[in-house]
């Protein structure tokens, strides 16, 4: 059985890892989409920014989120000021950091998905009158659904696990910031820590395997993948 704390951990990590993947969604498609069909100076440089958050140390990313984030940063002491917002120290930052070393995976996802689909189709689109936009809402966005769900159970399970920028981020505070990497980590300075470990072990690999689970049947359901196969 779980104790009332380990609860607070797992309910915490779900919170921020959905929370993470919700709210990024718009930006992961934008440039997911910007990445499969546009053709820009400077993209090269544009796309290496988007995927550097999976080469640089997670710390350093959490450095920098303190930097810009923080309550004596730029933006921490905007989003402090003008609308009460503190991302520093607080589970709202855990949700940042979050999603800023899950985003490479999102947009990798939904890249992918959106570079299958012909581009006679969106030329087909154009041909009969579609603007852009509607030819990305009622052709592009539904053909590569598939692609986003896979990128959402990716980038979830990736929130779920994330530890280095988190933890530079936000610390580790018990029922604030602790999730469920923290907690292990926490555990491991505590004598006779095993056994929590153990338990926050068996939730994390559970619930992100069956995010790679999903993410993979995604996959396999995309029309473009089964017809090549």
């Amino acid at each position: 059985m779980f104790s009332e704390a380990e609860w607070t951990i797992i309910g915490l990590s779900l919170r921020v890892a959905m929370l993470s993947t919700l709210l990024s969604l718009p930006f992961a498609l934008a440039t997911a989409y910007v990445l499969a069909r546009w053709r820009f100076p400077g993209k090269a440089l544009f796309d290496a920014l988007v995927h550097l958050p999976l080469l640089l140390p997670p710390v350093l990313t959490g450095y920098w989120l303190l930097l810009l984030f923080g309550r004596q940063g730029p933006v921490g002491r905007v989003l402090e000021q003008g609308f009460g917002l503190v991302l520093a120290f607080d589970w709202t930052g855990a949700v940042l950091a979050a999603a800023v070393m899950a985003f490479p995976l999102y947009v990798r996802a939904i890249r992918l998905s959106i570079e299958a689909i012909p581009r006679e189709i969106d030329e087909m689109a154009a041909s009969v009158g579609a603007r852009p936009w509607a030819t990305f809402l009622h052709v592009v966005l539904p053909l590569s659904r598939p692609g986003i769900l896979a990128g959402m159970a990716l980038a979830f399970a990736k929130a779920l696990g994330e530890f280095g920028a988190t933890i530079t981020f936000v610390a580790n505070i018990p029922g604030r910031t602790q999730t469920l990497s923290l907690a292990m980590h926490g555990l491991l300075q505590v004598p006779g820590g095993e056994a929590g470990i153990l338990r926050l072990a068996v939730v994390s690999v559970l619930l992100a395997l069956g995010a790679l689970l999903a993410s993979e049947w995604m996959v396999r359901r995309s029309p473009y993948r089964r017809a090549s196969e």
